[in-house]
Parts: structure tokens; sequence; C-alpha cells
């Protein structure tokens, strides 16, 4: 296993050199970071395929476009997001002026997560290089096809002390957090988001943590329940429900739940087909473990819909399972895969009182027309973010910050959230040598003090 003080060293050198504060050094690498992603789309997409069964159009629909679109805004709204910010100056410090500079961390780390192995990777990398910084990126090892091919993408066309691709798994990763940082970034589980943040404290290293959590889905009587149905069966199963953000699981009023499951059975029929392991749109499961961790999950006395599933092919059909309780296997954590479990509600008291028993969630989704309700569930239930009658799509607003809350994750990006995530913000006051307030220097006595005292 390689040790990593050269590359280190090297990323110092080049940083220190001052050349990435460069606002045009910045866009010409954002622009270069855009041609090669295009240039080389096909192999791209056909790494995803290889590694997720993922067709052309979700790879370019929730990966590949997003990533274009926010770069495109990065370049065009860089100047303005690096300037320094004027600020009030108090009445101490007059005359004066104060201002924030936002400056590049430095040598910046970032671990991708393997779901949404180019967005989840290059989505924060955006930032790192807008605000002036030097990258280490770090692929996930569970998609070793999308690694690969970035590191190649990336060696071929990059200054290795400006940005790098390292692969690797534990090892690697481990050797990587033993190094001294100026800002990590990391998506995935938190599990492994504890092991990065005591890693990074050793340092005393900023890091932000994208994790997940159980997103609930709420739908409430007054829902438009076929719109609902087709939003909701999209949002889990696309990607085959391995998405931090896919609806993790069902709160339906009791009313309505019949006609909401029967809908979306109907809709998964219509995505996929009778049969979706046939279908070129509907992706595997990332691994053998990860496999047997969601098969494990499924009872067939609960299965309302689906339920099928074959290890050689990675392949779990999309499932409903309905008569879930709380204290079922099923609720303990995230599921991240293409299973949800419904519970039923009578009122809205208990839905915000059951929520707000468990983690705080990264997203929450509520469909429901009534104004007032909608009110109260975004005021009285803490979470990440989230849609009002959809599922996942606040996510595609780069203006938008996403993060998540508590367990959940800290810290957020997309957009200028993103170029504020890797920037220090300096701040600075300059006075003037033509006048200096007597006031505060001794010695003191009482008019001083008593000025003083009206002033502040």
């Amino acid at each position: 296993m390689e040790n990593y003080d050269s590359v280190i060293s090297g990323q110092r050198q080049f940083f220190d050199s001052n050349k990435t504060k460069d606002i045009q050094f910045r866009k010409s690498q954002l622009l270069k970071l855009l041609s090669v992603l295009q240039i080389n789309e096909k192999m791209l997409c056909d790494a995803l395929w290889e590694d997720l069964h993922k067709p052309e159009f979700e790879t370019w629909a929730t990966e590949l476009g997003i990533i274009y679109s926010e770069i495109r805004v990065a370049i065009k709204k860089l100047h303005r997001w690096s300037k320094p910010k004027c600020v009030a100056t108090n009445f101490p410090n007059l005359p004066g002026k104060s201002f924030i500079i936002p400056e590049p961390y430095g040598i910046t780390l970032i671990i991708g997560a393997w779901n949404y192995p180019y967005y989840l990777t290059l989505g924060p990398l955006i930032g790192a290089m807008a605000a002036g910084n030097t990258i280490i990126l770090k692929p996930s090892e569970l998609t070793p096809v999308c690694s690969s091919t970035l590191a190649k993408i990336v060696s071929e066309n990059f200054d290795p002390r400006y940005f790098q691709v390292i692969e690797g798994g534990i090892p690697e990763t481990t050797e990587l957090l033993r190094q001294k940082f100026d800002y990590i970034f990391f998506t995935g589980g938190a599990r492994i988001g504890k092991i990065i943040y005591k890693a990074a404290a050793e340092n005393l290293t900023p890091v932000t943590l994208e994790l997940g959590g159980k997103s609930p889905c709420i739908v409430d009587k007054d829902a438009a329940l076929k719109v609902a149905a087709k939003r909701i069966a999209w949002g889990k199963f696309i990607n085959a429900g391995q998405t931090c953000i896919a609806p993790d699981y069902l709160l339906v009023h009791e009313s309505i739940k019949e006609d909401l499951l029967g809908h979306i059975k109907n809709f998964v029929t219509g995505f996929y087909g009778e049969n979706p392991q046939i279908s070129p749109d509907f992706l595997r499961i990332v691994n053998r473990p990860n496999f047997e961790r969601l098969a494990s999950l499924i009872k067939p006395e609960q299965v309302y819909f689906g339920g099928k599933t074959d290890a050689t092919d990675l392949y779990i059909s999309p499932t409903i399972l309905e008569n879930v309780a709380w204290s079922d296997p099923v609720m303990d954590d995230e599921i991240f895969g293409p299973i949800l479990p419904v519970l039923t509600f009578s009122d809205m008291d208990e839905v915000i009182g059951s929520v707000a028993k468990h983690p705080k969630p990264l997203a929450l989704y509520y469909f429901s027309k009534d104004k007032k309700k909608q009110k109260r569930v975004l005021g009285e239930i803490c979470f990440g973010g989230g849609t009002i009658n959809d599922t996942i799509m606040h996510i595609s607003n780069g203006n938008l910050p996403f993060g998540g809350v508590g367990s959940s994750g800290f810290g957020n990006y997309h957009g200028k959230a993103g170029f504020e995530t890797f920037s220090h913000r300096k701040s600075v006051m300059k006075r003037p040598t033509w006048f200096d307030l007597p006031l505060k220097y001794p010695p003191y006595n009482s008019t001083k003090l008593n000025f003083v005292k009206k002033v502040l």
C-alpha cells in the first residue's frame, strides 16, 4: 500500500504557490472538467451499467446532467461568489471598513459513495474546485469500474499536484485519513461517518458528513392519490431504492391505504413491467452482502407486492410490505434498497410523535393539499430537506443547499452552498491612521466607563 506523504507534499506545494487562488485558473479547471466528462460520456455510462445495471437515461438524468449543470453555474457565478463581501462596521470602529474574504482551505479529501458514483463524488468536487482548493478524490471501491474510469479520466487530464484520484478500499482510506488535510468531505453511512469524524478530529480538520437515515413519506387523506402514487413509486424504486433520500417508509392515512397501494403497484408495473428483472430500466443491488441484508428484511407474510429475489443476479424486485410495526427489523435502520414498508396513522399528532421519536431524517416527503397541514409538518418535524407533494426532486435544484441534520449528517453543498462549504470566511477590518479614539486606552476613569456603557 502506498504511503501518501509525497502526494500530500506535492499538493501542499502546489497550493502554496497560490495558483489555485486565481479565479481564471479555477474557471479553466472547471471548464476542463466539464469537457473531459462530456468527451468520455459513453465510457462513464458503460461503467455504471457494468457496476449497477444503470440505464443511460438514469445515468444522464440523475448524475451527469446535474453535474454538467452545476459546473456551468459555478463557472458563471464564480466571480460573484469570490468577491469580498462588505458588512456594516459598528460604532466603536468608525471610521473603518469591515469585509469578509472567502478563501480556500487548502488540501481537501473527498470520499464518495457508490450508489451515485459520479454525482456524489463529483458534486462536492465542483465546490472544492470553485473555492480554489487542491483535491484528492477517493471513489467507492464498491463500484470498481466507475472508480477506475474516474481515475483514468482524471490522471490523463489533470495535474496530480492539483487534482488526483486515489483508488482502493479500507486500507487506502485508513492511510489517507492519517494525513493532515485542510478539509474532508464524506458521503456514506453513519457508521463510517463516525470513523471519518474521529480521524479528522486527530488533526482538528473540519468535516462535512453527508449521511442518511430513515426518510419518511407521509400521505394524508386529502392527497392527490394517483399523482402521489406515481411520484412515490418513482422516488422509491429509482436506482433500485439505493438512494440516500429515497422514501424509506410510508406513513399513510388509514382511510386511503388500500387505494394508494393499489395505485403504487400499478405504476411500478407500468414502469418496469410484470417482471422487472428483465427490464433494462431496473437496477441491481451493488453486492452480495447488501443483497443478503435486504433479502432478510422481506417477511413473506408481509409482502403486499413483489418480494422476489435472485442471488445470482443480485436482483430484488420492487417490494411493498404491509402490516409493518415500528418494532420490525425493516424499521431499525435505513433500508437502502427496493423495499417499501407501510405503516398507517389516524391523525397528524400520531405522525409527528412517531417521527420525532426517531433520529432526524435526511429527507421528508408530505403529500397533502392542505396548506395549514403542510406548514405544521414543516414547522414541527426537523429534517435535512424535503419536498411537498413529490419525492427526491429537491436535490435537483442547485439553489437549495443539500445536507442532513443530527445523525443524518451536517454541512451542506450544491451551488453556492458548495463553494461556501469549501471556503474559509476570513473576517477583516480596515482602520485609518488619521483618527484614533483615545477612549479605549488606559488610564480609565468614570467618564470613559459611562461613555462605553452608553455606546455598547
